[in-house]
């Protein structure tokens, strides 16, 4: 049975057949446009990283190296290596053993210079004691005996004179006597300058002669006794051994290093720069440095010096305006406060736009 409405009622009641086919192609025209909206995102998320990247500052990590005061132990003598008491990583006080050389040809030197000095001393002592009483009586007799002898030659020569002018004498017998009354009279004058040279004892510049030949032979063991103390070799400082360049029983030549000292109470980190980034660095900043060894920890450096690195043939300008080559420049920084586990060769990193 149909029921006939009114047009009013027809035209207010729903269709739900026609509306349903009209959301689904909202539906569907969405989820087509969504694909395209998430691209859209992500271009526009790359170009934004790609603009911070470019536009935002690079970080600068400079590199550096911990260094520290090296003492390389010569000797001043040659010889063989006899002890070296010292092992490589052991600290040493200062005035510590390092190293013993052995030189017998040295020692003999020295034994030679001690007998020189006692002959020195010996001859000194004698001048000064002056000529003994026995030989001034000694050769108070030898002048008697030729004052003696040029008497008896005076007596001959005149007894033979008058009998030689007379004929009753040979011409030889004169002139034998005349020989020995001049020999007797050089003789008498050769006793008295012995005899006055005993009264008189050694002359002044004798006795300063003596005295310096002594002085002589105390220089000569203090040079000797010099080298000798230049066999051992000494720690001047408080360090660590760092390395052990000879044996026991090598032979070695003067100034050639021994043993090489690291003081470690006088660390810095060395930094090697651009000369754009020294210009704003000056003596006296502070900065904070990472060592890797150390869990990288944090430590606190002030700069005490910068110099310039030498200048070698590569540095010249590259062009005439423009751009040029960079010098590169030395920085030490040290420690502001002591560093337990801080050891030479470790890196150092600075950070150094936070810096």
């Amino acid at each position: 049975m149909e029921v006939l409405l009114p047009e009013a009622q027809k035209q207010a009641a729903p269709e739900p057949l026609k509306d349903a086919p009209k959301s689904s192609t909202r539906e569907r025209s969405l989820f087509s446009v969504l694909p395209s909206i998430v691209v859209g995102l992500v271009i526009a998320a790359v170009a934004g990283l790609s603009i911070w990247y470019l536009v935002r500052g690079q970080p600068l990590l400079v590199q550096g190296e911990v260094d520290a005061t090296q003492f390389d132990m010569a000797a001043r003598v040659d010889g063989r290596v006899a002890e070296i008491p010292v092992v490589r990583g052991q600290d040493v006080p200062a005035n510590a053993v390092l190293v013993k050389i052995d030189n017998p040809e040295t020692l003999a030197q020295k034994n030679q210079a001690l007998a020189a000095e006692v002959v020195a001393e010996a001859q000194l002592a004698h001048i000064n004691a002056g000529t003994r009483a026995e030989e001034i009586a000694a050769r108070k007799a030898a002048q008697d005996r030729a004052e003696a002898a040029e008497v008896l030659a005076q007596k001959t020569y005149d007894r033979v004179k008058p009998l030689a002018e007379h004929g009753n004498a040979p011409i030889a017998r004169l002139d034998q006597a005349t020989d020995t009354l001049h020999e007797s009279q050089r003789a008498v004058d050769q006793a008295k300058s012995a005899y006055e040279e005993a009264v008189n004892g050694y002359t002044k510049e004798e006795r300063e002669i003596a005295a310096a030949t002594v002085k002589k032979a105390a220089a000569d063991i203090t040079a000797v006794q010099a080298i000798i103390d230049q066999m051992v070799v000494y720690a001047p400082v408080a360090a660590q051994v760092y390395q052990r360049n000879v044996e026991p029983g090598e032979y070695v030549s003067p100034g050639v290093p021994l043993i090489t000292l690291i003081d470690l109470n006088d660390m810095w980190i060395h930094f090697d720069l651009r000369e754009d980034l020294v210009r704003t660095l000056k003596v006296g900043d502070r900065f904070d440095v990472r060592i890797p060894a150390l869990n990288d920890r944090k430590i606190t450096v002030e700069v005490r010096l910068i110099a310039t690195k030498g200048e070698y043939a590569s540095w010249r300008a590259t062009r005439a305006t423009g751009d040029f080559d960079l010098r590169t420049f030395s920085i030490r920084a040290y420690p502001v406060e002591n560093v337990p586990g801080l050891r030479p060769g470790m890196s150092a990193y600075l950070d150094w736009q936070t810096r």
